[in-house]
């Protein structure tokens, strides 16, 4: 009696300060001069830079990666899931027009692997590093017996800025204006669960390469999520965007409405742009309904931001990505307010 330990019933506390010791080099490496204090406080503190802001309002979102963690796991690569992370929640609040201030992530496993911690830190890290937003903290969580030993997930939160009269809301979005797309890098963050399903059922290796496809499956899904930071602060700074869709789960279908005033509805020429190889090659495999397709993954779009018309061909490029014009804003003169064409 007496020599119980808590490493005993799973968790591993000296563990635990090995992976806070192995991140904080990461970590620091983002704190930009209005993050107050370091790492290891019960909280992080960011103060406003006052020069920098007339009238700020602050704008908050959360996310995950979703099962996209379990093809990392198969395969033990794990920095872009990080990566993942901080570029979801960024393109989330950029949807209002806000700029990143500061992000927090936290890990829950069932045995903790510092290394592996400090590998999905560093993707975290540099992301924020990218964006000019500071990691401020985060929490680790050890949990046998709610993750099997080898499982993780992984959550991220964020917090940005922008001045009360540079709020998109979409508002401003009338008939006529353009849809114009910017690329994904393929299936994002969302569907996964859809493609592992596929490759149980076919008996996929995340090693195959799928007709049409030019690298293993494994690496085309681990395409780490796009930032549209760059590209669309570039288009806001040349053009009037009266709105901005971040398109994750539901696909241009589900997405594009939330940004739509009532009365009005998109049509979607789907023939603006060539549909990346990766989806074409799932669809084929899993014999996934068309329809089924669009309302599932993006498609190859990431973002779409709403224009006015007359400003739509200005632009072909911005930030070194393609911006193509995809779509027009239309009456709603139907049920579906996002018309497939």
């Amino acid at each position: 009696m007496g020599d119980l330990r808590y490493a005993d019933a799973g968790v591993d506390i000296d563990e635990g300060n090995r992976a806070v010791s192995l991140i904080r080099r990461a970590v620091q490496g983002t704190h930009t001069a209005q993050v107050l204090g370091g790492v290891g406080a019960f909280s992080g503190l960011f103060a406003l830079d006052p020069a920098r802001y007339r009238d700020p309002v602050l704008a908050s979102s959360t996310d995950s990666v979703g099962t996209k963690v379990k093809i990392a796991i198969a395969v033990n690569r794990h920095r872009g899931i990080g990566v993942d992370l901080v570029n979801h929640c960024i393109n989330d609040i950029l949807c209002c027009g806000a700029e990143p201030l500061f992000f927090l992530d936290y890990f829950a496993t069932g045995r903790l692997v510092p290394e592996l911690l400090a590998e999905l830190v560093d993707g975290i890290a540099s992301a924020c590093r990218d964006a000019g937003c500071a990691l401020v903290g985060g929490e680790t969580a050890e949990m046998p017996g709610v993750y099997a030993l080898g499982d993780y997930d992984i959550a991220g939160f964020i917090v940005g800025a922008v001045e009360r009269d540079a709020i998109i809301d979409g508002h401003e979005v009338g008939e006529g204006d353009a849809v114009l797309g910017l690329p994904s890098s393929g299936l994002h963050t969302n569907g996964y669960s859809l493609v592992r399903h596929i490759a149980a059922e076919r008996e996929l290796s995340w090693n195959d390469v799928l007709p049409g496809t030019d690298a293993p499956l494994g690496d085309l899904l681990l395409a780490p999520h796009v930032s549209y930071l760059a590209p669309v602060t570039e288009l806001r700074g040349r053009m009037s965007v009266h709105a901005l869709a971040h398109i994750t789960g539901g696909g241009l279908i589900d997405n594009i409405p939330r940004v739509l005033p009532s009365g009005l509805a998109v049509e979607i020429d789907r023939a603006a742009w060539r549909v990346p190889a990766l989806f074409t090659a799932l669809q084929e495999a899993g014999g996934i309904h068309p329809e089924e397709m669009w309302r599932t993954f993006n498609m190859g779009i990431g973002m779409v931001v709403i224009v006015p018309a007359a400003q739509a061909d200005a632009v072909s490029e911005a930030a070194g990505m393609s911006v193509r014009r995809i779509g027009t804003v239309v009456p709603a003169t139907a049920a579906e307010t996002v018309q497939l064409r």
